[in-house]
């Protein structure tokens, strides 16, 4: 993702797979109902290692939450093994547990469907179907903790400031 566009206000976490919504989560409860939108890009193989996710965000409710589910079957940084996501489907999930969920299979669709659910009240969820692979890139090699505080900063910065563009 920094690799696409790198900024203050994304937090990369490195290493933690099955951690991204429940960081996302945290971070929604904490900016409150009404507060900036925060979208969390998840892979199927992350979630199937925490779907507690699931059950947390809809006992928990936070309205700014949405997560862009990246689904393509696979473990993509343990050497492609399959995950489950053949069998379950995890927007179908979601959706039981009472997620506002929308699907895409193309770049429109998923535009589409990440532009409805940023103007509705979460937790919400894009399941976006890709195929296998990642693009070759270089490795992002900065520092974990300069990555936190300079989203820490950013953070606080928007909040206390009330910067106008917070995405």
């Amino acid at each position: 993702m920094a690799h696409v566009q790198d900024s203050d206000n994304h937090l990369y976490l490195l290493d933690s797979m099955g951690l991204v919504g429940s960081v996302a989560a945290g971070l929604a409860l904490a900016l409150g109902d009404g507060g900036e939108k925060v979208i969390a890009i998840e892979g199927d193989g992350s979630l199937l290692m925490n779907p507690n996710v699931l059950f947390t965000d809809a006992a928990l409710k936070p309205e700014n939450l949405v997560i862009v589910l990246l689904d393509n079957g696979v473990f993509g940084s343990t050497g492609n093994l399959p995950t489950y996501a053949g069998n379950i489907d995890l927007g179908a999930a979601a959706e039981a547990l009472g997620h506002e969920v929308r699907r895409a299979q193309d770049a429109d669709t998923l535009l589409a469907g990440l532009e409805e659910l940023l103007s509705v009240d979460g937790p919400s969820l894009l399941h976006v179907r890709t195929e296998v692979g990642n693009a070759e890139v270089d490795k992002l090699l900065v520092d974990p903790v300069d990555i936190k505080t300079r989203f820490t900063s950013w953070l606080t910065g928007a909040r206390i400031e009330g910067a106008d563009d917070v995405r």
